[in-house]
Parts: structure tokens; sequence; C-alpha cells
């Protein structure tokens, strides 16, 4: 009886750690802009095109600059969540524009805190964050259609 019941918890902690594992799959990431960017929300379609060269303005039509991790799991959320790829996908799609002339790499930082900084300190920049940060530094602005 008592190994049945060690089994069942090991099934039932199994199941707890599979599914954690969903939910923080399943989180999100923070957009932000530089405080110069007037924006406070951008649709979907306008956030993918901008990140993958098809765009190069805000709606209001300043300039946008995007700014990506080199990699990590805040990467991989992003790239899924909001372009529906996947790190080589993005990466080959990049590339081929810079090879073809239609574009030039995207600028990358190592962390957080250099996207935070480089966002801070660059007109039109725009990238992601884990989580929210202070607003008096960046504007965080949200998606919806």
């Amino acid at each position: 009886m008592r190994k049945a019941i060690c089994t069942t918890r090991a099934h039932i902690l199994g199941l707890v750690i599979l599914l954690g594992g969903f939910s923080a799959q399943a989180q999100d990431v923070v957009i932000v802009t530089n405080k110069g960017v007037l924006i406070s929300h951008i649709t979907p379609a306008e956030l993918k095109d901008i990140f993958t060269g098809a765009r190069t303005r805000f709606a209001d039509g300043s300039r946008a600059i995007p700014v990506v991790l080199k990699g990590g799991p805040v990467h991989e959320v992003f790239l899924r969540n909001h372009l529906g790829d996947n790190p080589s996908e993005f990466r080959a799609r990049w590339r081929k524009a810079v090879f073809t002339g239609e574009g030039s790499m995207l600028k990358e930082c190592e962390s957080e805190a250099a996207l935070l900084s480089y966002v801070t300190n660059t007109p039109g920049a725009i990238g992601y964050l884990s989580r929210a940060v202070d607003g008096d530094v960046v504007r965080v602005i949200t998606v919806s259609p």
C-alpha cells in the first residue's frame, strides 16, 4: 500500500512539474520603446512587420529600430508568441535579407540590461524584456489589435 501511495505522489508531482513548465512557456514578454516613441500600443501585425524587416516605421510615421536578444528563453518566447518563429527561422530570414540587400542585420544584445540600455539611448528603438521596468526610462507599450 505504501508503495502505491509513493508512486501516485510521484505521478502527481511529475504532472505538477510538467504543467508548471507549460505555464512558464506560456508567459509573454513586455514590449518597450524609447521614451521618444509616441505610440502607446501596437498591433500584432505591425510588431511582426517591424521585427521581420517588412516595416521601418511606427504607425505615427516615426522610425522604428528593432533590437533583439542574442538568444535565451526570453528571446524564444518573443519569437514564438509574436512572430511565430523559432530562433533558426528568425536568423535565416534576416540573413537572407542581408545577403539580398533588402536589409541589414538587427542589433542583438547579450543581456536584457544591455537591451534596456540600447532602447533607452536610441531614438526609435523597440525591444522586449521579461518583465516590466520603470516607465521613466522607457515606454512600455501594449500589443493589441
